[in-house]
C-alpha cells in the first residue's frame, strides 16, 4: 500500500523544459472581411508542437454601419465562431479535421460537455451559459477580444493529447457571407456589422530535456509511423422540415469505422438569419419522441414518451446529464437545469456507442425518425451532430499522411 511506503524516493519530471505559446499569424495579405479565406501556417518541420493546447485570438469591433458602437447588439453564445462557415486543420498538407458550421457545432457539443464550474472561464472565450441578458464581450465602444481554445472546436485537438513531431501545419479558416446568426438586437431595423481586426493562432512550441529528445529522434529515423485516434463532430442540417407530425431522415451511410457513438439533435424555428432571435437556443417543436436507426439497430430501444407541455421531460433531461460519464469516463456535471435545459437547449443526446455484431461489418446507413404532437412550424430546421471515430497516421520523416 502507498500509505506504507515511508521511504519512496522524490521523483521530479523534468522531460519538458519549456512549453511557451507562439503566435502565428495568417499571410500579409489576407483580409479577413465575409467570405474570405484566412490561411494561418506554421511552416517550420523542426518543431515539436501541441495541438490540444493551442487557441485562437480574435479580435474586432460590433458596430452600426456609421461605425458608432451599437447600444443594444450582443453576441450570441459563443457567436464569435458563428462568423466563420468552416474552419480545418491541416497537417502536411492534408486536412487533419474539418469542422462545417464551427459556431452551431460547438454550441451543441460544448452544451453536453460543459459544466458550472467552467462557466466563468468560458466567458473569455464569448460564451454566458447563465443565459444573462446583461452579459456581453463588447464593450462601450464596440471592441471585444477572445481567446478560444481549439479543444472546443476540433475534435482531434480535445482527444489527441500528444505533441506533434516535425510536421508544417495549418489552420484554414472561411468567413461566413453573412454574420446575422452571430448576433442578437433588441433593436428593431437596426442594422449592424462585424470588423475583424486580428485572427492569431497561438501554438505552444515543447522543448524537452536530452534525454527525451534522444527517444523522439530514435522514433524520427527508424521512420515510424505515428497514429492519432480521435472523435470527429460532424453536423448535418435539414434544412426545411415539412408542416408534419412525423419525420424521416435518412442522414447518411458512414464507413465501418466512422460510425456513430454519440448523435445529439436540436432544432431551430424560425431562429436563421434573424437578428431579434438567439441563434444559440434551441426549440422543443412538441417533440413526443425519437428513434436513432443504424442499420436496423434502434436506439434507444424504448420509446421516449416526453410532453413539454406537461413538463413531461425527465427521460429527455436524464440522457442529455448522463453524457459526459458515457464520453469522458467521469462524474456528471450538466451545465443546465432541467428548466434551463427546457427553456433554452431542449437537446436530444442519444448514446449508441454500445453496437451489437451485425453492425462490426460493412457500411452503417444512419436513419432518424421523430414525431411531435403539433404539425412542426414553418421555417424549422433540424441539426444533428455525429460524434464517430477517426484515425489519421503521419510519418515525420516523410512528411506523409494516411487519413483512415
Amino acid at each position: 500500500m502507498d500509505i506504507l511506503n515511508v521511504n519512496a524516493g522524490i521523483y521530479f519530471d523534468d522531460a519538458v523544459t519549456s512549453a511557451e505559446k507562439h503566435t502565428h499569424q495568417a499571410y500579409a495579405s489576407t483580409s479577413l472581411n465575409n467570405n474570405d479565406e484566412i490561411r494561418i501556417p506554421i511552416q517550420q518541420q523542426d518543431l515539436y508542437t501541441l495541438p490540444n493546447e493551442s487557441s485562437l485570438y480574435i479580435e474586432g469591433k460590433l458596430l452600426k454601419t456609421d461605425n458608432t458602437p451599437s447600444r443594444t447588439a450582443k453576441f450570441v453564445n459563443n457567436g464569435v465562431m458563428l462568423l466563420f462557415d468552416e474552419i480545418r486543420y491541416e497537417i502536411g498538407g492534408y486536412v487533419i479535421d474539418r469542422i462545417r458550421n464551427p459556431g452551431l457545432t460547438s454550441i451543441i457539443k460544448g452544451y453536453v460537455s460543459f459544466n458550472k464550474n467552467a462557466a466563468q472561464f468560458l466567458q473569455n472565450s464569448g460564451w454566458f451559459l447563465n443565459n444573462n441578458e446583461q452579459s456581453n464581450i463588447v464593450d462601450d465602444n464596440g471592441n471585444f477580444n477572445v481567446v478560444i481554445d481549439l479543444s472546443t472546436i476540433f475534435g482531434f485537438c480535445e482527444d489527441y493529447r500528444k505533441i506533434i513531431l516535425n510536421m508544417r501545419q495549418e489552420l484554414v479558416l472561411i468567413r461566413s457571407n453573412s454574420d446575422t446568426n452571430a448576433i442578437i438586437n433588441s433593436t428593431e431595423n437596426e442594422s449592424v456589422k462585424v470588423v475583424l481586426n486580428k485572427i492569431l493562432w497561438k501554438m505552444p512550441h515543447i522543448s524537452v530535456s536530452d534525454v527525451e529528445r534522444l527517444k523522439l529522434v530514435g522514433y524520427v529515423a527508424r521512420n515510424v509511423e505515428l497514429e492519432a485516434a480521435f472523435r470527429g463532430w460532424e453536423l448535418h442540417e435539414y434544412p426545411l422540415l415539412q408542416e408534419t407530425q412525423r419525420h424521416t431522415w435518412n442522414i447518411k451511410t458512414a464507413t465501418q469505422l466512422e460510425k456513430p457513438r454519440f448523435v445529439i439533435v436540436g432544432f431551430h424555428t424560425d431562429r436563421k438569419n434573424k437578428s431579434n432571435r438567439n441563434f444559440s437556443h434551441f426549440d422543443h417543436c412538441n417533440l413526443i419522441n425519437m428513434k436513432l436507426y443504424l442499420n436496423s439497430e434502434m436506439f434507444p430501444y424504448d420509446n421516449l414518451n416526453i410532453n413539454f407541455e406537461n413538463n413531461q421531460i425527465a427521460t429527455l433531461y436524464d440522457m442529455y446529464a448522463k453524457f459526459q460519464r458515457s464520453y469522458y469516463e467521469k462524474e456528471n456535471e450538466p451545465i443546465f437545469t432541467p428548466s434551463e435545459f427546457k427553456k433554452f437547449t431542449p437537446l436530444v443526446v442519444i448514446d449508441c456507442s454500445h453496437q451489437n455484431e451485425s453492425l462490426k461489418s460493412g457500411s452503417v446507413e444512419i436513419r432518424l425518425e421523430f414525431e411531435t404532437n403539433k404539425d412542426i412550424s414553418p421555417n424549422t430546421s433540424c441539426y444533428a451532430l455525429i460524434i464517430h471515430d477517426r484515425l489519421v497516421k503521419y510519418n515525420p520523416l516523410t512528411s506523409s499522411v494516411r487519413i483512415l
